[in-house]
């Protein structure tokens, strides 16, 4: 089917570029031979008017001889008075007047064409003109060759034979590119589908013969393919993470219960049943993260409104106790066109993180800062040294340093926060500060509402996504 559809697309090309040049080619040949006919005509014209020329003197002074001398194809008779021919050309000679019409009374010059006229050959065009006499008007009939509207044979064949050449060389051509072409795009789709989920790493023939446009379609689907292997490593690199963490707590609730089933009297049932349940809270929490971030993967629409940043995040504050002293400075009036319900769970996140890290107190600061709305979390913890300040937003990643106090986490909620301020056109980075670690969220700022009651609506479901965080 592929070869059908290959061989239909060069027949196709080339026998619609053919037509095209075909028929550029009959109008630029029909204007060339219009042109060349008018030439003719012209020429034999003025062939006739010298032929006039040279014997109405001969006649008016009554010098005519009877043989005039013979023309270019032209054939020449002069009639009396009595339509008697009293001269002609050498083969006219004695033979009756070649044509019988004349000019109207209002005109001295008239012309026919006569297949043939009389005493001649083939068709001719013959001109009729009228010499006035004392004893009345004379005719005098010039012959000339008929010249047809292209002019002349050598005319008509070099046009009809450019136009066949530069038909068959455009058919040449548009085959030759077309299938030059088209085994490029072959070559790319033959890749193409044998590329697999374990083949990732092969890549399309990008042509050096090929036009621009084939080897920017090859690129482009490199590129393509260097964006989906990246993908694919990070989603193989998320599924044995999340399996990992998975795991460990299903493991350890298994040997809890089995442990607990082996020796059912000496077992310490209402304990038991505590460490299971933390075992499925952490499954929860991972689970939960796990489709939030599905969610954020999606684009699913923000539902969007006018929010005061600075009250949303001191209601959410308000709403929970904290193990640290939380120190607040919190502008008033920072509008942002926000989801309340998504930055509520990025802030909680980064409360999460902070409260895990700091060492007695974590800032909290709203402010507007030029365009920007600006929301910053530091905590007064060890830090993150600047070579790991991305790698803590990657899902699934805990430092080695950090291991033993993120043991409750899920890896997960700095990505969710990260995901959070992209799908808001924001930015969320780790910057330098004094001591402990710096989270700075910035938003593009709005201005104020004329109304601002919904800035904050939607902030009380904030608890549903209070899940421990870590980095």
């Amino acid at each position: 089917m592929s070869n059908w559809n290959r061989s239909s697309v060069l027949v196709r090309r080339t026998v619609g570029y053919s037509i095209v040049a075909a028929l550029v080619c009959t109008g630029v040949s029909l204007l060339f031979l219009f042109v060349v006919g008018s030439r003719d005509a012209d020429a034999v014209r003025a062939r006739v008017t010298g032929a006039w020329d040279r014997t109405v003197p001969l006649i008016r002074e009554g010098y005519l001889p009877s043989m005039l001398p013979a023309g270019q194809d032209l054939a020449i008779q002069v009639l009396d008075t009595q339509g008697q021919v009293v001269a002609s050309t050498p083969q006219l000679a004695h033979k009756p007047p070649m044509a019988t019409f004349r000019a109207p009374s209002a005109s001295v010059h008239a012309e026919r064409v006569l297949c043939p006229p009389a005493g001649l050959k083939d068709c001719m065009t013959v001109f009729s003109y009228k010499v006035y006499q004392p004893d009345g008007p004379w005719l005098l009939y010039v012959a000339a060759p008929t010249v047809p509207w292209f002019g002349n044979m050598a005319a008509l064949s070099f046009a009809v034979g450019m136009s066949l050449l530069a038909t068959a060389m455009t058919a040449a051509g548009t085959f030759h590119v077309v299938k030059r072409d088209m085994t490029a795009v072959d070559a790319i789709r033959t890749e193409l589908a044998e590329i697999t989920a374990t083949h990732l790493h092969r890549r399309v023939p990008v042509g050096c013969n090929s036009q621009e446009e084939i080897k920017l379609l090859a690129g482009t689907v490199n590129d393509t393919l260097d964006r989906l292997e990246g993908a694919y490593k990070q989603l193989r690199q998320f599924t044995s993470d999340a399996s990992h963490d998975l795991r460990n707590p299903l493991t350890a609730m298994r040997t809890q219960l089995e442990e607990a089933l082996m020796h059912p009297h000496d077992t310490d049932w209402p304990k038991t049943a505590g460490a299971v349940l933390a075992g499925v809270d952490r499954l929860q929490a991972i689970v939960t993260d796990l489709l939030t971030l599905a969610r954020l993967d999606a684009r699913a629409p923000l539902d969007l409104s006018a929010t005061d940043l600075g009250r949303l995040v001191g209601e959410e504050l308000d709403r929970h106790a904290y193990r640290m002293r939380l120190v607040r400075d919190l502008q008033r009036n920072v509008f942002v066109d926000c989801d309340p319900l998504r930055i509520t769970r990025l802030l909680v996140n980064l409360l999460d993180n902070a409260e895990r890290h700091a060492s007695s107190r974590i800032t909290v600061v709203v402010r507007a800062d030029g365009p920007a709305a600006t929301l910053e979390v530091l905590d007064d913890g060890a830090g993150i040294a600047p070579e790991h300040r991305e790698r803590v937003f990657d899902r699934f990643t805990r430092l080695d340093a950090s291991r033993d106090r993120d043991s409750g986490g899920t890896g997960l909620g700095l990505a969710i926060a990260r995901e959070i301020a992209e799908s808001h056109h924001g930015t969320l980075t780790i910057q330098d500060s004094e001591r402990g670690a710096r989270f700075v969220l910035r938003l593009p700022v709005r201005e104020a509402p004329q109304t601002s009651g919904r800035s904050t609506h939607g902030a009380g479901h904030a608890g549903l996504f209070s899940f421990p965080v870590i980095r």
